[in-house]
C-alpha cells in the first residue's frame, strides 16, 4: 500500500484537507529541490508534486514550462529526479510523494523498469499527463505490482461517460483540474468546482484533489470547503523563480516558499475548522 490511502484516512477521520505543493525536480538546479521539499513539509505539505522536467509540457502555462526549461538546461532528467527523491526519503519516510510526467520518457524506460524504479526512490502515486485510461493497462499492471498508485486528472470538459472510464482505473486520488486551458491561466469558478467535484464524486470513493488556479490562502481555503486536497504549483515555481531571478538566494527562495504553503496550510485549516 502507498502511503496516499492512510493519509487520507487520517485526514478524513480529523475533517482537514491536504495540501500539494508542486515543483518541477531541478528547478533551478538539482541543488534547491530536496532542501525545498523538506522546507515545504515543514511548511505544513501533505503530498509533495515532484514534476520530472520533460521537453514539451504540453498542459502547463508559461510559468511551469519555463521551470521544465530550466531544469533541462541543468541537465535534470527522469532518473535524475529519482535520486533526488531518494535523497529526500533518506530523511523523510513519512510523506507521500507523488511523480508528475509525461508518456514519452516512461514509455522509452518501459512501465517495469520506471515501477520499479519509483519504488525504489520512494514514489507513491505517478500521474503521467498524457497517457489516456484506454491506453493504461500496462503501466497500471506494473504500478500495481509495486503498490503505486495511478493518478488521473479529470477536466471541466471531460464527459461523464469518460469520468466513469478514469475512475474504473484510478487510485490513490483523482486530480481536478479546476480550469480550462493550462496552469496558471485562469480564475476559479468555484461553484463550477463544486459541481464537477459532485459528478465525479457518483463514480469514485477516491478523494479529489483540487489544482490549477490555486494562488493564495483565499483561493486554496475557498476550493477546501468542497475539495479533499488544494494543489499549489504556477504560484509556488514562479515564487522561487522570481526570488532568484531579482538576486535571491536559496535560503531566501525556500523562506518565501515556506512562508507561502504556510499561509495556504492556515486558510485551509480555516475552512475546515468548523
Amino acid at each position: 500500500m502507498s502511503r496516499l490511502g492512510p493519509l487520507f484516512d487520517t485526514l478524513r477521520a480529523e475533517n482537514r484537507r491536504a495540501v500539494i505543493p508542486y515543483l518541477v525536480a531541478g528547478d533551478p538546479d538539482e541543488a534547491l529541490t530536496v532542501p525545498l521539499m523538506h522546507s515545504l513539509v515543514e511548511a505544513g505539505a501533505d503530498i509533495i508534486e515532484v514534476g520530472v522536467p520533460f521537453s514539451d509540457p504540453m498542459s502547463e502555462g508559461p510559468t511551469i514550462q519555463k521551470g521544465h526549461e530550466r531544469a533541462l538546461e541543468g541537465g535534470t532528467s527522469l532518473l535524475s529526479t529519482l535520486a533526488l527523491v531518494k535523497q529526500f526519503r533518506e530523511t523523510n519516510i513519512e510523506t507521500p510523494l507523488v511523480l508528475m510526467g509525461y508518456a514519452n520518457p516512461l514509455e522509452r524506460k518501459g512501465y517495469a523498469a520506471v515501477a520499479d524504479a519509483c519504488a525504489e526512490a520512494g514514489i507513491d502515486g505517478l500521474i503521467t499527463v498524457d497517457l489516456p485510461p484506454e491506453e493504461v493497462a500496462a503501466m497500471n499492471a506494473e504500478l500495481q505490482r509495486q503498490n503505486i498508485d495511478n493518478i488521473f486528472l479529470i477536466s471541466p470538459t471531460t464527459s461523464d461517460d469518460r469520468v466513469a472510464t478514469i475512475t474504473a482505473q484510478a487510485s490513490g486520488f483523482i486530480y481536478y483540474v479546476a480550469l480550462k486551458g493550462v496552469t496558471g491561466a485562469g480564475h476559479l469558478d468555484t461553484d463550477a468546482v463544486e459541481a464537477h467535484l459532485a459528478t465525479i464524486r457518483q463514480h469514485t470513493s477516491l478523494p479529489v484533489a483540487v489544482g490549477f488556479g490555486i494562488k493564495d490562502a483565499d483561493t486554496a481555503a475557498t476550493v477546501a470547503g468542497c475539495a479533499d486536497a488544494v494543489v499549489v504549483g504556477s504560484a509556488l515555481v514562479d515564487l522561487v523563480a522570481n526570488d532568484l531571478s531579482s538576486g535571491g538566494s536559496h535560503t531566501s527562495a525556500i523562506s518565501g516558499a515556506h512562508s507561502l504553503i504556510s499561509s495556504i496550510r492556515n486558510g485551509v485549516n480555516l475552512a475546515t475548522s468548523n
